[in-house]
């Protein structure tokens, strides 16, 4: 509890916990780890685009993983590399099951980890935080990528004057059709992004 008063002297804003409306902490787990932590920039950014979203396709949840510490600038996020100033937030894909769009679910536990399959150029390296997770990747749920709200969401942000950088693997930017200057590759050392999406002022 401490966090969300010292959070607006480093200024950082605590993204909701409650579940309420169209924006939400995927879950418990970051809030109770204090990484829900952005700046108020960027949580406008967030709420805005939770809510066009939500124009476009009623009943959608956007949802936040990790996004940033309630402290000082610099201050790492691990495994993160670059969430540690509050101008960084990661997205959750959207989902759809056999009946169709499945509001507020990921397909892991933590919307992480879950990865789609598609073609890369990155080597197998061992100093790398480009984790395959082969032997989890059965474990997760049975769910497609809803196509349609991913890609929207894409093009929302990308239009956004306020969005800087949004992190995706090429072969989902390929599947989902959707280009833009900023819409990049991470890299070959850095996380992999066919779970998620990085946002960035």
């Amino acid at each position: 509890m401490a966090a969300v008063w010292v959070a607006p002297h480093f200024g950082r804003v605590a993204l909701s916990c409650g579940g309420r409306g169209p924006l939400h902490v995927q879950s418990w787990v970051y809030c109770a780890l204090n990484r829900n932590y952005v700046t108020p920039e960027l949580a406008e950014l967030l709420q805005d685009t939770a809510v066009a979203m939500n124009q476009a396709f009623p009943g959608t949840v956007t949802q936040v993983l990790d996004a940033n510490f309630p402290v000082l600038a610099g201050f790492p996020l691990l495994p993160h590399l670059s969430h540690d100033d509050g101008n960084k937030a990661d997205l959750a894909i959207y989902y759809a099951d056999a009946e169709g769009y499945a509001p507020g679910v990921t397909r892991s536990p933590l919307g992480y980890f879950a990865f789609e399959q598609g073609p890369t150029d990155c080597p197998g390296n061992w100093l790398t935080l480009r984790w395959d997770m082969g032997l989890l990747q059965p474990l997760w749920r049975d769910l497609k990528v809803d196509a349609g709200r991913t890609g929207h969401l894409l093009q929302v942000l990308a239009a956004d004057k306020r969005a800087g950088k949004i992190f995706l693997e090429p072969h989902l930017q390929d599947r989902l059709g959707v280009r833009s200057s900023k819409l990049r590759f991470q890299g070959c050392r850095a996380a992999r992004h066919d779970d998620h999406i990085h946002l960035q002022l």
